[in-house]
């Protein structure tokens, strides 16, 4: 009841993010359900209907793709301070979010059913002349147990992944206890060393101090002896003295007998103190590799390099047979399209760089940094439309011409695929957007320009637009290259 009201609530924005989720789930399970009308037309064909099956896998990841990233972007399902004393922790939000996605996805799948049964002609007869009755089946009846394994397979396997998605993770860092051991296989504290014989000392197991106690302890004691030896000499303590243990050695040489004692005492305390104790001091911390990138600097750009070239290599190594394996094409697809989403958050981060070097004004500096921070945010998503854009045109250029090879269920795939890649990108710029709106709200306040925020949003898609347009035609024309020999 809770995401009905939600969901009944949000703004029109939300509520046409939400319909897009439905439309790419009425896209899918439209071809799941001709994948289906295939086989009970064709029983004969068992291997094609599966690779039918297996292609609308594609479909299938675009859509749940969109669905977690629409899920992301819902303002009603955000933690706020005061949710929890309500009993809408992050938990709760999480199932609500969860229940929306399979709210839209299960509404999608039910007009595809509808659709289906309309062109078969099972509610008001044959639409189109019968011109869809080839690749549905209007001739057999439909099994329900499979039309509803098929229908159900995008709206729970969307659900979970939300689910997974948006889980509630603790904002606290582990803490990593390492297991040490002491003198005679005890537990000892790896900060606090022990020297030869500490173990058996009298007092020594009673308590812990804490690292440097002792030697803060030992300072006092050298300053009080410089006092007194100071005060028993009859001159100031000397400042600046490289060796002032052996220079206090001097003075006490001068005090009467009775005094001597306690002030050599306190001179070999001070020396014990200027000497380098190893056994209570820790070993200092040794300084950060040289070049090791900060924590919010994506790590990934080597990786996906390496699986873009493995592709291509698999593709040019399938290129030398004709006909070319569909086996070895299909994994060098795989691999540059995943080496793509992989390096994509290092190629964004690398260009907001640039757009900071050589001295940047406001408007570069601003767009710069934006994309640094938004790497991953915006990457992930631009390497799938990357990888998407490459396949397709291969594709295209494979079939020597853009209706060669595709039918009507062949374009459905393709403007499902598409049109939810770019609605996952522009939704996951939604999502940059409100993040940084404190930011930018930060620096309105501050007397920035409206016109000001607008170039620099501009001036970050002309930047993405001109280093990912380019490696994408540079991909696509290197994986076709091969196959159209």
């Amino acid at each position: 009841m809770l995401a009905l009201r939600l969901t009944r609530a949000a703004r029109p924005a939300v509520q046409l993010r939400r319909l897009l989720v439905a439309a790419a789930s009425a896209g899918t399970g439209f071809l799941l359900l001709s994948c289906l009308g295939h086989a009970l037309d064709h029983p004969e064909t068992a291997d094609a209907a599966a690779l039918r099956l297996a292609w609308c896998a594609l479909p299938l990841a675009a859509t749940v793709h969109l669905a977690v990233a629409v899920a992301r972007t819902d303002p009603g399902t955000r933690p706020r301070p005061g949710l929890s004393a309500v009993g809408l922790g992050p938990a709760r939000l999480m199932a609500v979010s969860a229940l929306t996605t399979a709210l839209s996805c299960t509404l999608g799948s039910m007009l595809a059913l509808l659709v289906f049964l309309h062109l078969r002609g099972d509610l008001t007869g044959l639409p189109f002349d019968g011109a869809a009755a080839g690749f549905l089946a209007a001739g057999h009846s439909l099994p329900v147990p499979a039309t509803l394994t098929l229908l159900s397979l995008l709206p729970a396997t969307a659900t979970a992944t939300v689910a997974l998605a948006l889980r509630p993770t603790d904002p606290r860092p582990p803490q990593r206890t390492t297991r040490s051991f002491g003198r005679s296989g005890a537990y000892g504290d790896p900060t606090n060393r022990e020297t030869f014989g500490a173990y058996g000392r009298f007092g020594a197991r009673f308590g812990r101090r804490p690292a440097g106690a002792g030697v803060a302890k030992a300072a006092e004691t050298a300053e009080a002896a410089d006092g007194e030896v100071a005060e028993a000499a009859g001159d100031a303590p000397a400042t600046g003295d490289p060796h002032p243990a052996g220079g206090r050695a001097v003075q006490v040489m001068g005090l009467p007998v009775r005094e001597r004692s306690r002030a050599w005492g306190h001179v070999g305390a001070d020396a014990t103190l200027a000497a380098p104790d190893t056994a209570a001091d820790p070993e200092p911390a040794a300084p950060d590799a040289v070049g090791t990138p900060p924590a919010d600097t994506p790590v990934g750009l080597p990786w996906g390099v390496a699986l873009v070239t493995a592709g291509l290599a698999v593709q040019a190594y399938a290129g030398r047979s004709t006909p070319a394996p569909f086996l070895a094409v299909l994994l060098g697809w795989l691999l540059t399209a995943t080496g793509l989403v992989v390096a994509a958050p290092g190629l964004t981060h690398l260009c907001g760089r640039l757009l900071q070097c050589s001295r940047p004004g406001a408007l570069r500096l601003l767009a710069g940094r934006v994309l640094m921070t938004e790497a991953a945010r915006i990457g992930r998503p631009l390497g799938v439309v990357c990888a998407v854009a490459s396949a397709g045109y291969a594709l295209t250029a494979l079939h020597d011409g853009p209706a060669a090879g595709f039918g009507p269920l062949s374009a459905l795939g393709v403007l499902v695929v598409a049109g939810s890649t770019v609605a996952t990108l522009l939704t996951a710029a939604v999502e940059a957007r409100q993040c940084r709106a404190g930011t930018t709200a930060a620096l309105l306040r501050l007397g920035a320009p409206a016109t000001l925020l607008r170039g620099a949003a501009v001036l970050r898609a002309a930047a993405l637009l001109a280093l990912f347009g380019p490696l994408t035609l540079v991909i696509a024309a290197l994986s076709d290259l091969p196959l159209s020999r």
